[in-house]
């Protein structure tokens, strides 16, 4: 690296109190230090924006240490490696790695994995076949057990975890039900993605059209959301039904509990009475060495256009603070990622 590299990078400068807003980020330029023996010089190319980094904005205990204050946003990343001093990696090689909010970084090679073999784009290995699309190929199989002829609902599903959910879902013989936040959303569901029914959550009569949707019942619910439509979902609950909970957006920006009656007790009881197995999961904790079952199932999947897949792109590393809250109020479609660089 013979001249200074400059980096421009979004650190987090506050902790939010409910919504994020733009005053919890600063964005800043950097000198990048020469490369040490060992190390390499990574460009970011995508970008991934995930529901997940709300709580890491948080200080509150989680199943994952908080981005500390000053420090660059954590988030997936591709990148090319622009100079090297470490002997597994190539100038030149796209590497997967989590470099968070930054266009460039320096990294010793820890986390890092060679992009894919056969991906079509570089960004699918932070979407349908990343992180998302593993997510939701682990907690539907190893948690929601899915048979043939039972009935699903995923919340969010057309966003980047729930449209493989229920994808993966129909390949498995199952009568799938979306429910997603407008019409343009619930079409494409159905029409793109061959779900049998989506829902629009904002509807005033979406607990009625929920049943009607399901008249036996739900035997697995992929849990995105929470909120109402987990509200909706509860009484429609099947005996020894499954709950893989993999999200909580509706609930990411509250401060305290929510309003009205006490409810707590009825979860409970649901889930006893009806013997449902309810399971939280963190795919990169809970199935870390599982990569190879996932894509030797999903990357024919995806090649053959039975899991299909699509991005909301974003232009330039300064717009992701406002993208990241779209993200959490819904306006994003299908996988959200920046486009940092060509």
């Amino acid at each position: 690296m013979a001249t200074p590299v400059e980096n421009h990078r979004f650190v987090l400068a506050s902790r939010p109190k409910g919504k994020p807003v733009t005053e919890n980020f600063r964005y800043e330029t950097e000198q990048l230090p020469p490369l040490e023996e060992g190390q390499l010089l990574l460009r970011t190319l995508w970008l991934s924006l995930d529901p997940y980094m709300r709580g890491r904005m948080s200080d509150a205990p989680s199943y994952a240490p908080p981005v500390n204050i000053d420090e660059v946003m954590t988030g997936g990343t591709v990148s090319r490696v622009e100079a090297s001093r470490h002997p597994k990696f190539n100038e030149g090689d796209l590497v997967v790695g989590v470099t968070g909010w930054q266009t460039h970084a320096i990294s010793d090679g820890t986390g890092l994995l060679p992009l894919p073999a056969g991906i079509p784009q570089p960004s699918m290995a932070l979407g349908v076949l990343g992180m998302p699309g593993m997510t939701a190929f682990m907690g539907l199989t190893h948690i929601g057990q899915p048979k043939a002829g039972e009935t699903l609902v995923v919340a969010a599903a057309s966003g980047a975890v729930g449209s493989v959910v229920g994808q993966v879902a129909k390949l498995k013989g199952l009568r799938v039900v979306g429910v997603a936040g407008g019409s343009e959303k619930c079409r494409y569901v159905v029409d793109e993605l061959g779900f049998d029914a989506c829902l629009d959550h904002r509807a005033d009569s979406f607990a009625d059209d929920l049943a009607k949707a399901c008249p036996e019942g739900i035997d697995v619910y992929f849990e995105n959301v929470g909120g109402k439509v987990f509200d909706a979902v509860l009484p429609l609950l099947n005996p020894h039904a499954r709950i893989p909970l993999c999200g909580l957006i509706a609930h990411y920006n509250a401060e305290d509990l929510p309003e009205g009656k006490d409810r707590f007790s009825l979860l409970p009881r649901v889930l006893l009475t009806k013997r449902v197995r309810m399971q939280g999961f963190i795919v990169m904790d809970d199935f870390k060495d599982r990569h190879a079952e996932f894509f030797s199932a999903m990357v024919p999947w995806v090649r053959d256009g039975k899991v299909k897949f699509r991005e909301d792109v974003v232009e330039g590393l300064d717009k992701a603070p406002e993208a990241f809250f779209g993200l959490l109020e819904g306006k994003n479609f299908g996988k959200l990622v920046v486009k940092v660089s060509d």
